[in-house]
């Protein structure tokens, strides 16, 4: 099982993750939904494709653009079509 945390807020959870480049993927429906808000903010990976990001919201405190996820990723990438990833302090153990 794997799990996500950010101020010591459980955000996301489930045994079904896909590890690529040492980062866990989650499902959509393993994230706490309420700890989460649309960015408009994307970056290009070279063999991914364009990733989307979300702002990770714990008791009123922004970590901005701290979850990301690939839409539409290569088919390279197919594996982590709209799971979704972290990274700027949020803490991941498997």
């Amino acid at each position: 099982m794997a799990s996500a945390q950010w101020n010591g807020t459980p955000i996301a959870s489930s045994d079904d993750t896909v590890v690529v480049e040492g980062n866990h993927y989650f499902p959509r429906d393993a994230l706490a939904e309420e700890c989460f808000e649309p960015s408009s903010h994307t970056t290009v990976c070279p063999w991914k494709g364009t990733a989307s990001y979300f702002h990770v919201v714990v008791d009123g405190q922004r970590n901005e653009n701290a979850a990301w996820y690939y839409p539409d990723p290569t088919p390279a990438a197919a594996e982590i079509k709209d799971r979704v990833a972290f990274w700027k302090g949020v803490r991941v153990t498997a």
